[in-house]
């Protein structure tokens, strides 16, 4: 059976914390309205009219999200790097002879564009999706582990019975993400293709096709 391994985007595969603050400054310049950049970059994570609830009446949301998206291929991919050790944990994966996917609650369309700009290849790209959705994409494409950065990210594992990795390198400290029942907690992706290394061998690991 192969091993595929999924992996959320923001703050766990990218650094997306420069692009999207562009992006929400140029929202609040056409807009007119303002937006502290600053602190949205500090809660990345949930979807964006979660965020966007914050700054604009809610009867204006949806238009304000459809805006932002429009805006953000021109704003935020090339000013947006890789995290440390993105690359490698998902060579890591590919050279143990497993699939790589990623989920994560960004407008596909955008997250593609990211991988494509950084040259991140997973074989399967699933956006949209935050917390418990996300278990729906995992279990499609029996991803065993999931990859993520925000608690959220943890409970969209549980739920698809996926062990849940987390990395302490967004909004959610290692205490937070331990509570939320994360099964392994790095400090980061520069620790994942070690601890890959030992899940394969521990009894009971699925072992590439």
């Amino acid at each position: 059976m192969t091993l595929t391994v999924g992996f959320d985007l923001d703050m766990t595969l990218i650094d997306s914390r420069p692009g999207i603050r562009a992006c929400y400054l140029a929202l609040s310049e056409r807009t007119g309205t303002y937006i502290d950049a600053d602190l949205v970059v500090t809660r990345l994570g949930p979807p964006l009219a979660e965020e966007l609830i914050n700054w604009f009446p809610a009867e204006h949301v949806a238009a304000m999200a459809d805006l932002y998206r429009e805006m953000y291929p021109t704003t935020a991919i090339t000013t947006t790097p890789a995290m440390a050790g993105a690359r490698q944990a998902m060579e890591a994966v590919r050279a143990a002879g497993g699939r790589t996917m990623v989920v994560t609650a960004k407008y596909e369309p955008n997250a593609k564009l990211h991988l494509t700009h950084l040259g991140l290849e997973p074989d399967v790209v699933v956006g949209d999706l935050w917390a418990e959705q996300k278990a729906r994409a995992l279990r499609e494409h029996g991803a065993r582990v999931y990859v993520g950065d925000h608690v959220g990210d943890v409970r969209g594992a549980r739920t698809a019975g996926a062990l849940s990795v987390a990395v302490a390198t967004g909004p959610c400290d290692g205490d937070e993400l331990r509570a939320a029942g994360a099964d392994v907690v790095l400090d980061d992706l520069a620790a994942f293709p070690a601890w890959l290394a030992g899940y394969r061998e521990a009894p009971g690991a699925v072992s590439p096709a």
